[in-house]
C-alpha cells in the first residue's frame, strides 16, 4: 500500500505538459520556500484579523461579527488544515515525487495568495451593531406581580405615554418588575437602546453622568469637568441614540433631568422615561403616569413562601397554619417573604414556627410606619444567624455604598484582616471558610448573588442592617453620600472601629478635622476619592488599623506616620 499513492500521483503528474512537468522537478525547492512564505502571510494575517475582531467587539455594546469575516476565518482555519497535510507529504517525499509535490505545494501556494488578496479589510470594521439593545439583567422570578407589569409594558407601547412612574413602598419587588420588561424590552427590539441606571438615595449629577455613559460606550467621555459640559455632550450622544428607553432606578427625590443631560422625552422622539420609587410624590412632580406597585395577594404570598421555604415544610400538616400566619405577617412584600422563608427553610419543628410567628408579631407592633416595619421583619431574620461570625460578616457589607457589587475575594480579605475568620492555618483554608459564610448569608437571602465573584445587598436590606450599625458606635458608615471633607472630630467615637468614606468628593483631609482617639480602628476606607494628601500626624493615633484601602485617589506618597 505504502507504493499506491506515489504511484497515483505520478500517474497524475503525467498529464501536466512535459515542460511544465520538469519546472516542478527542478525548482522543488523555490515553489517549497514561496508556499512555507504564504503559509507563515497567511496565518500571520488570520492571527491579525483574530486580534483585531476581538478588539472590536470588546468595545462597543452589541457588535458582531460580520458574516464574511466569520466566513473568512473559517475557510482559512481548514486551508491551513490542509497545508499542514501538504507540507507532511513533502517532508515525507520521495525522489520520484519531486514533480508531484512541486505541483501541489504550487496550486496550495496559489489557493493562500487568494484568500490574503480577499482577507477582510480591518480599516472598513469587521463587525457591525447587533440586534441588541443591551445587555440583559440577571433577575429572580416573577409571582403574582403579571398584572402590574401589564399594565407598565402597555404604557411602554404607547406613542403618546413618554414619563411612567413606578412606585411603592421598599421591598414590594418594583426594582425586579422592572428587570423583566427590560429584558423583554431587549428581546423585543422595539427601542435601538434600552439604559438602566440606579440612581440610589444620595443623587449624584456626575454619577449619574457617568453611569448613562457607560452604559452608551461612549468614547472619549471626560471624567472631569463641569457638570454642564458634560451634560450637553450626552444630550448630544442619546438625541443620537434614536428611540431609547431610560430607566432609572430607586429614584428618592425628583431629577433634574436638563441638569444631568436628558432630553425631555416626548412622543415626537419616541424616546420613553421610566422611574422607580418609594415617593408618589417624586412620580407626580416628574410628570410621569403613575402605576403603583400593590403588595401580593394572600394567595400569591403563600405561593412565593412555600417556593423558597422547601418541600419538607410544605408537606407539614402540623406547621401549615402557623406557616400561613407567618406568611400574614410579611404583609406581601416579596422581599420580606423571600427573607423571612430563607430564615425558615428546612425547620420542621412546630415550636420553633409558632415562635418565630410570635417574634414577628411583637417586633412589628413595637414601631410605627411602613418603612420601620420592613426593617423590623429583616432584622427577624438577622437576628436568627446561627452564626455569630456571620453576623458580624453580615454588618461589615455596610462599608459598600447602596447598591453597589462587592467583589467576594476583596470582602473575604477584610474579613481575614478583621479577625472574622478564625486563623485556620492556611489563607486558602481562611479564604474557603469566608465563602462558606457568603452561601451561607446568601442561602438567607440576606445577600444576592450578582455573579461568579460579585454579591449585592439589596438596598433595603441594607437599611436594616444600618439601622443595627447606627446603634454600635464602632461603625461610621458615610460611603457615597457626596462628602467634600471628613467628618468633624466630634463625630470620630472614641469606640469607632470601622470607618468607610468610600466614593465620596473628599479632595482634602484638614489638619483641623484629624481624629484625635482612634485607638481601636481596624477599617478605614478612602477609595475613589480625589486626595491628593495626607497629613503627616492623620495616622497617628491608629495603632490598630488592619485594612487601609486608598486605591483610586490622587496620592503620590504617604505620610510616615502610617507605620
Amino acid at each position: 500500500m505504502e507504493y499506491v499513492e506515489p504511484v497515483v500521483g505520478i500517474a497524475n503528474c503525467l498529464r501536466t505538459p512535459a515542460c511544465k512537468y520538469l519546472q516542478y522537478h527542478r525548482k522543488i525547492n523555490d515553489y517549497v520556500r514561496n508556499f512555507k512564505r504564504m503559509r507563515d502571510e497567511l496565518n500571520c494575517k488570520m492571527e491579525d484579523i483574530e486580534l483585531q475582531l476581538k478588539a472590536e467587539l470588546l468595545r462597543p455594546l452589541g457588535k458582531i461579527p460580520k458574516k464574511g469575516v466569520e466566513n473568512w476565518l473559517k475557510d482559512v482555519k481548514e486551508m491551513i488544515r490542509e497545508v499542514q497535510v501538504v507540507e507532511n507529504k513533502v517532508r515525507n517525499g520521495r525522489y520520484l515525487c519531486r514533480a508531484c509535490n512541486g505541483k501541489l505545494v504550487d496550486e496550495k501556494s496559489r489557493e493562500m495568495k487568494g484568500f490574503l488578496d480577499k482577507a477582510p479589510n480591518a480599516s472598513e470594521g469587521l463587525a457591525i451593531d447587533g440586534p441588541s439593545a443591551g445587555l440583559p439583567l440577571p433577575t429572580s422570578e416573577l409571582v403574582g406581580e403579571e398584572a402590574v407589569k401589564n399594565e407598565i409594558w402597555a404604557c411602554l407601547m404607547q406613542e403618546e405615554m413618554s414619563n411612567i412612574g413606578v412606585w411603592g413602598m421598599g421591598g414590594v419587588g418594583k426594582t425586579t418588575i422592572m428587570k423583566h420588561i427590560h429584558n423583554d424590552l431587549l428581546k423585543q427590539q422595539r427601542f435601538e437602546r434600552v439604559i438602566w441606571v440606579t440612581i440610589s438615595k444620595e443623587f449624584n449629577v456626575k454619577k449619574v453622568q457617568d453611569d448613562i455613559a457607560g452604559a452608551l460606550e461612549l468614547k472619549n467621555w471626560p471624567r472631569e469637568g463641569d457638570k454642564l459640559r458634560r451634560a450637553a455632550i450626552l444630550s448630544e450622544m442619546l438625541n443620537n441614540e434614536g428611540k431609547h428607553v431610560l430607566i432609572l432606578d430607586d429614584v428618592w427625590d425628583k431629577v433634574s433631568l436638563e441638569e444631568v443631560g436628558i432630553p425631555k422625552p416626548s412622543g415626537s422622539n419616541g424616546c420613553k422615561l421610566v422611574l422607580t420609587t418609594r415617593s408618589e410624590h417624586v412620580c407626580k412632580y416628574m410628570g410621569c403616569k403613575v402605576i403603583k406597585v400593590k403588595p401580593l395577594s394572600e394567595e400569591e404570598a403563600l405561593i412565593l413562601f412555600l417556593n423558597k421555604v422547601g418541600p419538607n415544610i410544605v408537606q407539614s400538616p402540623t406547621i401549615m397554619p402557623t406557616l400561613k400566619l407567618v406568611v400574614k405577617e410579611c404583609a406581601g412584600l416579596p422581599l420580606t417573604i423571600v427573607v423571612v422563608a430563607g430564615t425558615l427553610k428546612g425547620e420542621d419543628n412546630p415550636l420553633i414556627w409558632k415562635n418565630a410567628l410570635g417574634e414577628l408579631k411583637e417586633r412589628i407592633g413595637k414601631v410605627e410606619g411602613v418603612e420601620a416595619e420592613v426593617i423590623e421583619r429583616l432584622k427577624f431574620s438577622f437576628d436568627h444567624l446561627k452564626d455569630k461570625q456571620a453576623k458580624h460578616c453580615f454588618l461589615y457589607c455596610t462599608v459598600y455604598p447602596e447598591d453597589f457589587e462587592i467583589d467576594m475575594d476583596e470582602l473575604i480579605e477584610c474579613w481575614i484582616e478583621e479577625g472574622f475568620i478564625d486563623d485556620m492555618g492556611t489563607r486558602k483554608e481562611m479564604k474557603d471558610k469566608g465563602h462558606v459564610i457568603l452561601k451561607k448569608l446568601e442561602y438567607n437571602c440576606l445577600l444576592e448573588n450578582v455573579s461568579s465573584d460579585e454579591m449585592k445587598m439589596h438596598d433595603a436590606v441594607r437599611d436594616m442592617a444600618l439601622s443595627i450599625t447606627r446603634m454600635n458606635p464602632r461603625y461610621m458608615i458615610q460611603a457615597g453620600l457626596q462628602l467634600e471633607e471628613i467628618p468633624k472630630k466630634e463625630q470620630w467615637s472614641p469606640d469607632v472601629e470601622k470607618v468607610s468614606l468610600m466614593h465620596n468628593s473628599i479632595s482634602k483631609i484638614s489638619i483641623d478635622l484629624l481624629p484625635t482617639k482612634c485607638q481601636l480602628l481596624t477599617t478605614l476606607l478612602l477609595q475613589h476619592n480625589p486626595i491628593k494628601k495626607i497629613p503627616y500626624s492623620f495616622f497617628t493615633n491608629m495603632p490598630c488599623l488592619s485594612v487601609l484601602n486608598l486605591s483610586f485617589t490622587k496620592i503620590e506618597s504617604l505620610p510616615n506616620s502610617i507605620s
